[in-house]
């Protein structure tokens, strides 16, 4: 890697990040269209999966949709709220407020219980803290690491559907 190359920029990784975009961006179309549905994604490097009862041909219009969209410029597609992203954002920034207030690595840590709870108010505002500035950072963080919005050439290649463990999983593969 040259200096100006970063991680980020590594083909597997640009290519699972480019997937995560259209994941996203497939989720807030069958939001648009099925504001009912109950669905969760995940993106891999061949492409992403929708898990949820909902049609394939549903899954297929709305990735479709979603592709044109984001190959358009609507970067925004690009970012979704449920995104684990802002879930993970959210339990670091408070797991480690609440363990800064409780004392962190310092040598005044305290060392019993009674010393530890009168700080867990301290704690409990530190992690309050925390999932309030994940709120912006969660979706900052999709639009510069998580996901790529700039997806290329992609293309959906096909959709494959079927039933684990009772869950409706279809498969997204995409190209390009």
């Amino acid at each position: 890697m040259t200096r100006n190359d970063s991680l980020l920029d590594v083909p597997l990784v640009s290519r699972v990040r480019r997937n995560h975009a259209l994941e996203h961006a497939t989720m807030n179309v069958l939001g648009e269209r099925h504001k009912a549905h109950r669905l969760v994604g995940r993106s891999s490097v061949g492409g992403f999966y929708i898990y949820g009862d909902v049609s394939a041909g549903d899954v297929i219009a709305a990735a479709q949709e979603g592709l044109r969209r984001l190959k358009a410029g609507r970067r925004e597609m690009a970012i979704h709220p449920t995104c684990g992203t802002n879930m993970a954002a959210a339990g670091i920034l408070a797991g480690v407020g609440a363990f800064l207030a409780l004392g962190g690595l310092s040598r005044n840590h305290p060392k019993n219980l009674s010393q530890s709870l009168i700080r867990l108010p301290l704690a409990c505002a530190a992690a309050m803290v925390g999932i309030f500035l994940a709120q912006p950072l969660g979706p900052l963080l999709q639009a510069r690491v998580t996901t790529q919005a700039d997806v290329g050439d992609m293309r959906i290649v096909d959709v494959a559907r079927e039933r684990r463990a009772g869950v409706l999983v279809h498969h997204v593969h995409t190209g390009g």
